[in-house]
């Protein structure tokens, strides 16, 4: 079994790599479900990680239906990630309709090469799962990340083992969403995937001593200012002892 650890600082990814993380997604925004991050932090992680690093391609919020130019920043943050040494991208791009454009994806997965790209959670966005993973096949990706077309991986389990099966050798499916020391153990008994997605993060106190009680940097309460999302080093050697 395969942990990969979803981190959103550098400073995330280097705890999640002590703890024994055998791959990271490297991303930013947390509260916008992982953006591309920046130039530093990909070089600064490059620099610090030594374990395979795969990094997010999604260059903002919202749906993942993209304009020539959303696309061509993807392009550019691909050959940056190349650059630097990263083994993997993440990213996934939908038509309108709902069915995943396959031309563009393809041009992605060529740009890539010689890392692999995974296809995210836009997977879990699709009209038709079943078209979708034959299309996504068919572009090169080497995996889709999913948490079985469900808000969270345990709700979408029968549907994860049946991607498994329809995928059978010939990209990889792996669970992610909802996933944690409690139930992945379950998750990879009941689906049969080999590669497992999760964040293991919680909130930890920030260093601020004096805190402003009349202003929110995002404009609202549901961020915290003073808190930060970080992966639980605990938590992320329980699983891995899980596994072994």
């Amino acid at each position: 079994m395969l942990i990969e650890i979803a981190v959103f600082s550098l400073e995330s990814a280097i705890t999640a790599y002590n703890a024994g993380a055998q791959r990271i997604e490297l991303c930013s925004a947390p509260a916008e479900g992982g953006l591309t991050p920046s130039a530093a932090t990909m070089r600064l992680a490059r620099k610090y990680v030594k374990i395979p690093i795969h990094m997010m391609i999604r260059p903002r919020e919202g749906d993942f239906c993209y304009s020539e130019r959303e696309f061509e920043a993807m392009l550019l943050d691909i050959a940056a990630a190349k650059m630097v040494g990263m083994e993997g991208v993440v990213a996934g791009i939908l038509n309108p309709d709902g069915t995943i454009d396959e031309k563009r994806m393809a041009l992605l997965v060529d740009a890539a090469f010689p890392m692999n790209v995974t296809f995210h959670r836009a997977f879990d966005m699709v009209k038709d799962q079943d078209e979708a993973l034959e299309a996504i096949i068919y572009s090169g990706c080497a995996r889709i990340l999913t948490s079985g077309g469900q808000q969270t991986a345990p709700q979408g389990i029968e549907r994860l083992a049946e991607l498994i099966i329809k995928a059978s050798d010939r990209i990889s499916i792996m669970p992610g969403s909802g996933i944690n020391h409690s139930n992945i153990k379950n998750i990879a008994e009941s689906t049969g995937a080999k590669e497992i997605h999760l964040s293991a993060r919680s909130y930890v106190p920030g260093k601020m001593i004096f805190k402003q009680p009349l202003v929110t940097m995002g404009g609202t309460v549901t961020i915290p200012d003073y808190e930060l999302l970080a992966p639980d080093e605990k938590v992320i050697m329980e699983i891995l002892q899980i596994f072994k």
